[in-house]
């Protein structure tokens, strides 16, 4: 996700710095942003000059320090919120009083993370879908301090990276998980109760819901292990059973079959 937020703002025209924890992962990720601007190009939907200015427009390095003197930080850490909460403290004091901190969470309260920083006026969701080069979404979450002025400079941002901007408030899953995750657990369940295999699952709601991926192939792109995630947080924010996790998605998260990632989910790869 990050690599993917770092291309579409540098081709946008923003000057961006890219950060990781290790070298090898920002090389990695500098790797797969040229990989995919160079399919771009070989589709002609951009020209090379315009893929090499936007490959220079990207500075790296594994010093959060590097963020001190940007306007906008978009943060794509693990779903861990004490990792991410312990990051934006950190950014607080290293950035700009006027610097705007977005999160890239699909599922941690805006608010909670906010309360991490002395400016949560200035704390953000901005959930990109992946893969981010395609995917025309960005859900904008405002947290209880969140200003409109900070909404209105994140939505004209993500409309400069050519996306759509649509704004909700901070809730359990917002708007996208707390809709799309309860129907991939759903069609989990249906699996694990023997319904129907995961073809005819899958087929179904691609045939018949016009839906662009079946369910057990979606869940495999977005690993298991993240479904389980957000399946959780919305058990536990909404206090409703009808969110609980399925059995079998916990079983194959205990064994490391997360999907694509893995090479293993409810298909191999």
């Amino acid at each position: 996700m990050g690599n993917g937020i770092a291309q579409v703002a540098a081709c946008a025209g923003y000057d961006v710095v890219m950060v990781d924890i290790k070298d090898e992962y920002v090389e990695k990720g500098l790797g797969t942003i040229q990989f995919s601007l160079g399919k771009l190009v070989s589709k002609e939907r951009m020209t090379q000059e315009d893929a090499d200015s936007a490959l220079a427009r990207i500075v790296t390095g594994t010093d959060r320090s590097a963020c001190s003197d940007c306007d906008l930080v978009v943060e794509a850490v693990p779903e861990i919120l004490e990792l991410k909460t312990s990051i934006f403290s950190e950014l607080d004091g290293l950035c700009k009083p006027e610097t705007i901190l977005a999160s890239n969470t699909s599922s941690i309260s805006i608010s909670t993370i906010a309360k991490a920083t002395q400016r949560p006026d200035k704390v953000i969701g901005m959930h990109f879908m992946n893969p981010v080069p395609i995917m025309k979404l960005v859900e904008v979450i405002n947290g209880e301090a969140t200003s409109e002025s900070t909404n209105a400079a994140v939505n004209e941002a993500a409309e400069t990276m050519g996306k759509i901007a649509l704004s909700c408030n901070d809730a359990p899953g917002f708007v996208s998980n707390r809709i799309l995750c309860p129907m991939l657990n759903e069609a989990i369940l249906t699996l694990q109760e023997g319904v129907a295999e995961p073809e005819a699952i899958d087929g179904i709601m691609k045939l018949g819901m016009n839906h662009p991926i079946g369910p057990l192939a979606l869940t495999d792109l977005i690993g298991l292990d993240t479904v389980l995630h957000i399946m959780n947080v919305l058990h536990d924010g909404l206090g409703d059973d009808k969110y609980a996790p399925a059995p079998l998605l916990i079983q194959m998260v205990d064994e490391g079959k997360l999907g694509r990632k893995t090479g293993q989910g409810f298909y191999t790869y």
